[in-house]
């Protein structure tokens, strides 16, 4: 029998954009490459090649193709910097560059996307159902080299996936990159897009799947120069929170932002991505042709998932065409609960907030059409009890949650211990999908708070906007409690929320404690209710005190899933004692009041009615049963 040819391209991925730079192969002596950019606000374009630093560029006409389309092909091979040079007056990046050696405002660089040779390419990704996410920010964990030094430890903790948060280019070398101007280059603060392609590719080879949190609904504030070309690609008189309205009316941006998705995907290998606030898109037609594209683009038996933040609650966007989104509603819910915090939009959490998780358990989201008054009365949201619970991504931390605080507070420093790991059982065994934000699983108290790198009068801006937008809250009414608030563009903002600091200053033992906690729970997820997560559905949630519930779910192979949780200081009364095995508890020990019909304070329990002795006969035993200690 003949062995099977080798094919030498199987270990490179490259996505054919069609606009930006492409490289198209030889042209004599030299490799050639082929630019594409859309311009419909100007008359005349050039691309300015920059072959010599110091060296006077070279200047190229581009030919007019069309519809505000210009095109030119020029000798130039990877590395080669470039800008598009318009009516002779602006030098400007390449929207569509693939890297940005000198920031926003610099040159572009040509990029061979096949110089890069993945190992793992027979990876086809995990099924949604395994998933346990882990938020994180590159640049806090020292750049693509770092994070991908830390991914042995995380799946060993037994998360399935990290997600990063974006990466587009930005402004300077700090950022959370929610202000990133240019969708298609890795930001160079974090290291060669080469770098961003070993993480992605060391992850697979531990089992881990790489999601990208992708900014689709607006641009930062420095060094966006889309308005100066192609005026057309905003809606005019339209604004966001955070500037212009995009216009995805309009085919060349629909087309922008759909090549975009796909390049992260087939050309990053990446596993996922999440959409970040598509109620400002505010197009749902848009956002179902981008999960069809996608769904129809990738290769036949890979897994690629595709997540939503969305205010509105948009049910039907998760009935076929996304697999879950975050879901505000159980974190408000939660911290209002372990916090008793009720200002701003966790005002709309403080009435009878046990009612509304027993809801959110039970049915998905809070708000399926109800008033919001954080939304003037309005109604938010769609009925959601249909949906798997598979559909919600819970949460007790992420970036914004903590970092939109004014001194980026961690969870643990607003509430004890016991009643957090009480929190954290429910997180990590409830068959919504869970997120954990980094350091979180070692308990960890330092600060994550908003940074940026901008300068000048953007700076005095941005620093002073906001301290004024925590005004409203009690805590900073006083104009010298406001100043205290960390300026983002300081450096030492940026240091603190490093995630190497932290561990220099927590007891070794503390760190030790939780991750042995995280890791039980995991192990249990992983052994006994990841596997049956498939068409599991909730049997209903039931109040049993002021800050106490119980919930069930049928799991796919017909077992039940059942949890107790107490979040109050004082016990409650159980009368439905727990029926099948208790497969994790906290604080040890908490089912031995449970079986007497009283449930402990700052108490969670979790049993599994079934068949499932096959993993009490493990050699994993204590760490399936997991009783934290």
């Amino acid at each position: 029998m003949s062995e099977r040819p080798i094919d030498p391209h199987r270990h490179q991925h490259a996505y054919c954009l069609p606009f930006g730079a492409h490289l198209t192969g030889s042209k004599g002596e030299s490799s050639c490459t082929h630019f594409r950019f859309w311009a419909p606000s100007r008359d005349k374009v050039q691309v300015e090649l920059q072959r010599t630093p110091g060296a006077e560029p070279e200047l190229v006409d581009m030919q007019a193709a069309g519809d505000g389309w210009f095109e030119a092909e020029a000798d130039a091979g990877a590395g080669t910097l470039y800008l598009y040079r318009l009516d002779e007056e602006l030098a400007v990046p390449d929207p569509a560059s693939r890297f940005q050696p000198k920031d926003v405002h610099g040159p572009s660089e040509v990029v061979d996307p096949r110089a890069f040779h993945w190992t793992h390419t027979d990876w086809h990704g995990r099924p949604w159902e395994e998933t346990v996410l882990y938020e994180l920010h590159v640049g806090a964990m020292r750049g693509y080299a770092g994070v991908t030094a830390r991914l042995p430890e995380l799946a060993q903790l037994g998360v399935t996936a990290i997600e990063l948060m974006p990466l587009n280019d930005f402004s300077g070398t700090r950022n959370w990159g929610y202000d990133g101007v240019l969708p298609y280059a890795p930001d160079s603060a974090y290291g060669h897009p080469d770098e961003l392609k070993k993480l992605i590719d060391a992850a697979h080879g531990l089992g881990l799947m790489v999601f990208l949190d992708v900014v689709y609904n607006h641009f930062g504030p420095d060094g966006n120069y889309l308005s100066t070309y192609a005026k057309t690609f905003f809606r005019e008189g339209v604004n966001t929170p955070w500037g212009p309205a995009i216009d995805f009316e309009r085919p060349q941006v629909r087309d922008f932002f759909f090549d975009n998705a796909l390049y992260w995907l087939n050309e990053y290998r990446f596993d996922g991505l999440r959409l970040d606030a598509v109620q400002a898109i505010n197009d749902d037609e848009w956002l179902r042709e981008l999960a069809q594209r996608i769904r129809s683009s990738v290769e036949t038996g890979r897994h690629v998932h595709l997540v939503l933040e969305n205010e509105h609650n948009t049910a039907n966007l998760l009935e076929t065409h996304f697999e879950a989104q975050w879901s505000d509603d159980s974190h408000n819910t939660l911290h209002v609960l372990l916090t008793g915090e009720d200002e701003s939009y966790y005002g709309a959490y403080s009435d009878k907030p046990v009612e509304k998780l027993a809801r959110l358990l039970a049915e998905g989201f809070v708000y399926q059409g109800d008033p919001s008054p954080i939304h003037d009365g309005k109604p938010r949201g769609e009925k959601s009890s249909h949906l798997p619970p598979t559909c919600f991504i819970m949460f007790l931390q992420n970036h914004d949650q903590v970092g939109n605080r004014a001194m980026g507070d961690r969870l643990r420093s607003l509430t004890s211990d016991d009643a957090l790991r009480a929190a954290t059982g429910l997180l990590l065994l409830s068959p919504q999908i869970p997120l954990l934000f980094m350091e979180e699983q070692y308990g960890s108290k330092q600060p994550f708070l908003f940074f940026t790198d901008y300068h000048d009068e953007l700076a005095d801006a941005v620093r002073e906007g906001r301290r004024k937008e925590f005004a409203k809250f009690s805590a900073f009414t006083d104009e010298k409690r406001r100043a205290q608030i960390p300026d983002p563009n300081s450096v030492k903002t940026f240091e603190m929320s490093s995630s190497r600091i932290d561990e220099t200053k927590q007891d070794e033992e503390d760190r030790l404690d939780w991750l042995r906690f995280y890791r039980s729970a995991l192990t249990v997820r992983a052994k006994l209710i990841a596997p049956r997560l498939k068409d599991a559905k909730a049997l209903g949630a039931q109040v049993i005190g002021d800050k106490a519930v119980v919930a069930r779910w049928k799991l796919g192979n017909s077992e039940t899933l059942g949890i107790a949780l107490n979040l109050d200081d004082k016990p409650v009364a159980l009368k439905n004692q727990p029926q099948g095995k208790v497969v994790f508890e906290t604080p040890s020990r908490a089912q031995d009041g449970a079986l007497k019909g009283e449930f402990g304070a700052h108490a969670f329990v979790a049993w599994i009615t079934g068949d499932i002795n096959e993993y009490a006969a493990s050699p994993d035993a204590r760490n399936v049963e997991g009783k934290a200690k």
